[in-house]
């Protein structure tokens, strides 16, 4: 099959740049000045979402500058089809990229899918110049989506033949009646605040990368770096929504056994996603871990 890149303009009020990784182009946005020598503070965002989810973590980080990538496939990144796009084929991008850029200590801070894309990159590929690790909602061992989300049937997801049989506007009614679960509050995930994750899949193209994202998040890619995160030897800090239902603490608590000196922050009333049920928390928080670094 022939591969089909769609490469999407930069937005021209976004402080944006963009660095080419293996066939590829990365869309991020930076805050601050980049010194390759000095530590710089990278953000990686969840499944459905882009680097602009990770804004109020972004503004509350003042000691370092601040790069929040797009994913592969996602915001104003390149987004090929077919591709990998599971942890492992993110994590190969990002390495790629982030070794490109020449950054020698790189805190890491990854939510949801980037949280299982922060976990390769820390215990694998850029093991030798993380200096930092934060996991909020994590993606961790076997358990990288739950069988009623963000649609209502993860298991009929996985089939490739259903993007054939499913519009744009049938994935996103769909989406529309599932995604609002992971808020611990889902009555106030209406209008902008759910288009904000959900337009980006209302296109032939968009469509094809979301059902592309679900059929890759296959459970033993990640749990292959599982027994690696005893060697982690930097500080971390596991964020998790106490009323996360879909990935619950209890997960985050086995991550922090796992990771050597690791600690668990929890933060109350809040679910899965947790950047929009207590952003300000969860800023604080990372800004609180980095500026102790």
């Amino acid at each position: 099959m022939t591969e089909l890149v769609i490469k999407p303009k930069n937005s021209p009020t976004s402080p944006r740049g963009r660095v080419h990784t293996i066939h590829y182009e990365l869309s991020y946005l930076q805050k601050g000045t980049i010194d390759p020598a000095a530590p710089v503070v990278v953000l990686l965002h969840g499944f459905p979402g882009d680097a602009t989810i990770m804004q109020p973590v972004m503004d509350a980080i003042t000691k370092y500058p601040v790069i929040a990538f797009d994913l592969l496939g996602f915001g104003e990144s390149d987004k090929p089809w077919p591709a990998d796009t599971s942890v492992w084929g993110h994590a190969d991008a990002l390495a790629l990229a982030l070794r490109d850029m020449g950054l020698r200590h790189i805190i890491l801070v990854g939510y949801d899918l980037g949280g299982g894309v922060a976990q390769v990159l820390a215990t694998r590929l850029l093991s030798d110049v993380v200096r930092g690790l934060v996991l909020i909602d994590s993606y961790a061992f076997q358990h990288s989506y739950t069988p009623s989300w963000p649609l209502a049937d993860m298991e009929k997801a996985q089939d490739p033949e259903l993007p054939f049989h499913t519009t744009p506007e049938e994935l996103l009614t769909q989406l529309r009646a599932s995604f609002p679960a992971a808020s611990a509050n889902p009555g106030s995930l209406t209008g902008a605040a759910l288009d904000r994750y959900l337009q980006p899949y209302n296109t032939e193209i968009g469509k094809e990368i979301f059902y592309q994202q679900a059929r890759k998040l296959t459970p033993y890619y990640l749990n292959a770096i599982s027994s690696n995160l005893t060697a982690i030897a930097v500080p971390t800090l596991i964020i998790w929504g106490e009323k996360d239902s879909l990935f619950p603490p209890k997960w985050g608590e086995q991550l922090r056994r796992a990771i050597p000196d690791a600690r668990i922050q929890v933060i109350p009333g809040a679910g899965h996603l947790i950047l929009h049920d207590a952003p300000d928390r969860v800023a604080a928080a990372v800004a609180q871990f980095v500026a102790e670094r």
